[in-house]
This record gives structure tokens, C-alpha cells and sequence, in this order.
């Protein structure tokens, strides 16, 4: 038995997997499961095996890129999703980990990666951001929300549940008249532009894509609000004046564990002595671990997706207060879901704009997203800090209240 045909053997015993080798023959994997699609890939050179045996995920990714792991029947999102089913993290099974060695090697490369100097954070974030605006149209809502959206059904429709994600921020930041705002990592403007057109804030959103710059700046003059939404180009780390409220959605996962002190210290500088942020990231439901190889080499090089343990250990001894989190488990999926389905289905105009190799690449990337909120070990946190203890209310009541306004 060939040593891909013992790998898929631990791997899969929930669902159908068919293997067609590159020489012709086919092996089969695993038993029926309703809820797991059927699924038949097919290896059209003998390296994908020992590729994916030693790095599965970096392995699997490539090979699929470049044409030499063909999906027969079923889809990249079937795949992943039949695999990861079959190792789920609250199951701890770990059959797919990689040899002690390969995680030994990862665990130095990516503590050095981590290390995001100022310097390499605008390359990093124009590697993924500055990519065309087209394309980020024909999968994101119409406001453009690149981040988890906040499905108070799971029916709803992605407009919808990115607006009730707007809301959900909006109402934790406890915003009143007057109040001047900073969104950190504002993306192309949707969040600074709402909080001011529901609230009356003023809003400065910073980003270092060149290309969201240009957008949100579009926006606020076209909504004719440039002179109280206004966006910069500018490291968080350069921002002076004081704020009422700080916000940022998806932007700490850029900023690395070497510098979470750095984040909290500025942040409490730049806050108001009543001030108050809110914090939204992805992160890790486990404890501290490495960014996966392929999302480092083409996704986001210099991420790192943080554990709750890694965040506090940021803030920690700055004199903040914790006055609010709040896990959101499945969001993430229901909301990668939509992209993907919106990505396949444009997918002539992607490859009109990059080629097929780019398609694939970003089909593997938005599946392997989802599979992970759906399967594997990460959730959505939203941190709320206040650098006073009476800034606040002293119940959540406040949030609910104001979310139904804002709602409705």
C-alpha cells in the first residue's frame, strides 16, 4: 500500500473519498455519511503523494493550483470539508498533524515571520488589499465588509447580516453626539461611514492600503461627509489626538504577537480618560500555535490569527479595563459561505482579471477559511475595553437596546 493510501486511511473514515492515482489505479476511502458530499480526486503526477504526505495543507493547496490535483467530483469547499470533518478540533484526534520535525521547523519560521517590523506592514497588507477592486466586488456585499458578518439567522441574506454586524459594533461602542472616533485597519470606509451617518461622530479611519484609501475616500466625497469621515493613509503606530472611541475590525490579526503590547499601549494613549474600543479579530479557541504555510506564502504573509491567552497577555498591566467579550463561533463560516458561493459563480471574471491559477488559489482560501470556523479551531472575538470603570453601563442592557434602534 502506497504511503498517500495509508495517510487517507487515518484520514477519512466519515464520508467517501476516491483516489485516482497518477498511474490509473483508484482507491477508495471511508463510508457513506449524509451530511459529507462524495467526493473523487485524481493525481496527475506521482509528486502530489509524497507532496501532501509531508506538508498536507501547503501540499494540497499547490497541487491544486497547479492543475496536478483534479477534483473529478464534488469541489475544493467538498473536499476540505470532507477531510476536516474527519478531524475536528474538539475532537483531538490530530491524525492530520505533520512530523515533529515539520512542526519544529514552522514553529521557529513563523515565530520569525510574526516579527512584523513596521517596515514590512505596508508590503504585507498590499499583498492581499491592494489587490483589484474588481474583484472584491464580485464577492463582498455591496459596503464592501471584508470581515466576519453577524447572522442573527442564519437565512439571512450577506447584505443583511453585514449591516446587523455594523449594528452589533456600533451598539458596543455606546457612541453619543460629538464623540470623534479612530477605526483602525477602516478597510474601504463602510464601518467609519456608518458609525457617522447613524451616530453624528466624527470619524478618522487609517489604513496602509493604498487602494482602500482611494476607495473610502471616493465614498466620503461622494456622500458628501469628507469633512467628518476622514481617511489616512498611516500606520496605527503614527496616529496622534485623542479619541472617544477606538474601533477595529479585522485588522489586529496584521499586527503580530511581538507587537500586541505596542497596540494596547497606543491604543490607551490615543483613548480619552473615559474612552472606550472595541476590538473585533479572528482568533484561535486553543491556545498560541503557527499560521499555516500556505496562508503565509500567498494569503496574508506576516498574519498570525491570535489566541484569547496571547491578546490578554497584550493588555495586561496597561490599566484597561476588559469590560466585555463576546465569542462568535459560527458567523465566520455562515459568512465564507457566501463568498464562496459568490467567487464560483464569478468565476469568468476572475480568471479574466488573473488567470486560473489565481482562481484557484482563492477558492482554496476562502474553503479552507470556512472548514476552519466549520471544523477546526477558530471563532471571532469581540473585545470591548474601557480605560475608566464608570465610562460604561453596568449591564450589557445598553447594547441590546441600542442595536434594536439601530436595527430598526
Amino acid at each position: 500500500m502506497a504511503l498517500i493510501d495509508h495517510f487517507f486511511t487515518r484520514a477519512v473514515t466519515r464520508g467517501e473519498l476516491t483516489v485516482i492515482h497518477a498511474d490509473g489505479s483508484a482507491r477508495s476511502f471511508g463510508a457513506p455519511d449524509p451530511a459529507l458530499l462524495p467526493v473523487t480526486i485524481r493525481f496527475t503526477d506521482p509528486s502530489v503523494s509524497r507532496r501532501i504526505v509531508t506538508d498536507p495543507a501547503l501540499g494540497a493547496a499547490e497541487s491544486f493550483m497547479d492543475g496536478r490535483l483534479v477534483i473529478e467530483k464534488g469541489d475544493i469547499l467538498a473536499l476540505l470539508r470532507l477531510v476536516t470533518a474527519n478531524n475536528k478540533w474538539e475532537d483531538a484526534t490530530g491524525n492530520l498533524a505533520p512530523g515533529g520535525f515539520k512542526r519544529a521547523f514552522d514553529n521557529v519560521r513563523f515565530r520569525l515571520d510574526r516579527v512584523n517590523m513596521a517596515r514590512r506592514s505596508k508590503r504585507n497588507v498590499a499583498h492581499h488589499y491592494d489587490l483589484s477592486r474588481r474583484l472584491y466586488d464580485l464577492f463582498l456585499d455591496a459596503d464592501r465588509q471584508y470581515s466576519c458578518a453577524y447572522f442573527t439567522d442564519p437565512a439571512n441574506s450577506l447584505e443583511q447580516a453585514q449591516a446587523d454586524k455594523k449594528a452589533h459594533i456600533a451598539a458596543k461602542l455606546a457612541l453619543k453626539p460629538g464623540m470623534k472616533v479612530l477605526d483602525i485597519g477602516c478597510g474601504w470606509g463602510g464601518m467609519a461611514l456608518y458609525l457617522h451617518e447613524k451616530t453624528g461622530a466624527e470619524v478618522l479611519g487609517v489604513t496602509l492600503s493604498e487602494e482602500q484609501l482611494k476607495v473610502a475616500r471616493e465614498r466620503a466625497d461622494a456622500a458628501g461627509v469628507a469633512g467628518k469621515v476622514r481617511f489616512e493613509l498611516i500606520d496605527y503606530r503614527h496616529v496622534a489626538g485623542q479619541f472617544d472611541r477606538i474601533v477595529s475590525v479585522g485588522m489586529f490579526e496584521h499586527v503580530g504577537p511581538a507587537h500586541y503590547r505596542t497596540f494596547f499601549r497606543k491604543c490607551r494613549e490615543l483613548l480619552t480618560p473615559e474612552g472606550v474600543m472595541l476590538l473585533h479579530t479572528i482568533g484561535r479557541a486553543g491556545g498560541p500555535g503557527v499560521t499555516d504555510a500556505f496562508t503565509a506564502k500567498y494569503i496574508f504573509p506576516g498574519g498570525y490569527i491570535p489566541a484569547l491567552s496571547e491578546i490578554a497577555r497584550g493588555h495586561e498591566g496597561l490599566r484597561y479595563f476588559l469590560t466585555d467579550v463576546e465569542v462568535l463561533r459560527l458567523h465566520y463560516g455562515y459568512t465564507l459561505q457566501h463568498w464562496y458561493d459568490r467567487t464560483v459563480a464569478a468565476r469568468d471574471a476572475i480568471v479574466a482579471l488573473y488567470d486560473e491559477r489565481f482562481f484557484a488559489m482563492w477558492t482554496y482560501y476562502l474553503a479552507g477559511s470556512l472548514v476552519s470556523f466549520e471544523n477546526g479551531g477558530l471563532v471571532n472575538y469581540q473585545l470591548q475595553y474601557s480605560r475608566s470603570r464608570t465610562a460604561l453601563p453596568i449591564t450589557r442592557d445598553y447594547m441590546v437596546q441600542e442595536e434594536a434602534r439601530l436595527r430598526g
